[in-house]
């Protein structure tokens, strides 16, 4: 019998892994539904789609190995690197999905999460208020307009799994939809900057650095207080907070 494992687990989701078999637990109807879609339309390599029986999602393996893991170096070559990004070129070209993603929300939106988050990590003394109000300026620059694409919506580095030079597959497609193309690349390579020329050479277009970095900066500010609350560590070697504390003069 395959040993069941537990990949993640937090309050919205759970992930397990039986065999080469993946089986996401989610109460959100919605995300799974985007999820499946997503799948199904994406023009780069997915996982295959074994079953779907709510609340459920059961998704066979890709081959391969993650591009790499946040507060840990890569591993992967920069010719890696520049096939994921000419991989989200791809994706970021395709027609666009009929529903909004997460990196679709608006600039009205996103202003009053950041805001609330600033004031919530200062007050708390979760974090040095210099620190929160250069990243907050630094924040400034993603909040404009963008033409929308088909954004994978949470591109983490772990998402991404590649054999030797070669993409393999993307995974975890629940935040997926139309969005702004840049939050993609810059989840991507939050916290591994040093990668991101790589990425931008296999993307293969003009890209504005200073708002890749801005994604940075606002995306480790929002997302603090929920990885806290969730049992994770955005304080570790390597991962938000660190990411936060490079934006310093």
């Amino acid at each position: 019998m395959d040993e069941v494992t537990l990949v993640v687990a937090h309050s919205e989701r759970a992930t397990l892994r039986v065999g080469d078999v993946f089986l996401k637990v989610d109460g959100d109807q919605a995300r799974i539904d985007a999820e499946v879609e997503a799948i199904a339309l994406a023009p780069v390599p997915t996982p295959k789609v074994l079953w779907h029986k709510p609340p459920v999602l059961a998704i066979a393996a890709v081959p391969g190995t993650a591009l790499g893991s946040l507060g840990e170096p890569s591993a992967a070559s920069p010719a890696a690197w520049a096939a994921a990004g000419a991989a989200i070129r791809k994706l970021h070209d395709a027609p666009l999905p009929p529903r909004l993603g997460r990196a679709g929300r608006g600039i009205d939106e996103l202003a009053a999460e950041l805001d609330g988050e600033c004031e919530w990590l200062v007050t708390n003394g979760v974090l040095p208020a210099d620190l929160v109000t250069r990243n907050r300026q630094v924040a400034e620059a993603a909040l404009r307009p963008w033409t929308p694409a088909f954004t994978h919506g949470d591109l983490q580095i772990t998402h991404v799994f590649v054999d030797g030079d070669e993409v393999t597959g993307i995974i975890d497609w629940s935040e997926a939809g139309q969005g702004d193309a840049l939050f993609d690349l810059a989840i991507l390579t939050l916290g591994h900057e040093e990668h991101l020329g790589d990425l931008v050479a296999g993307y293969g277009a003009d890209v504005d650095l200073d708002v890749i970095r801005a994604w940075w900066s606002l995306r480790s500010l929002v997302v603090v207080r929920w990885l806290v609350e969730h049992g994770f560590d955005p304080f570790a070697p390597g991962c938000e907070v660190d990411v936060l504390r490079s934006r310093l003069p």
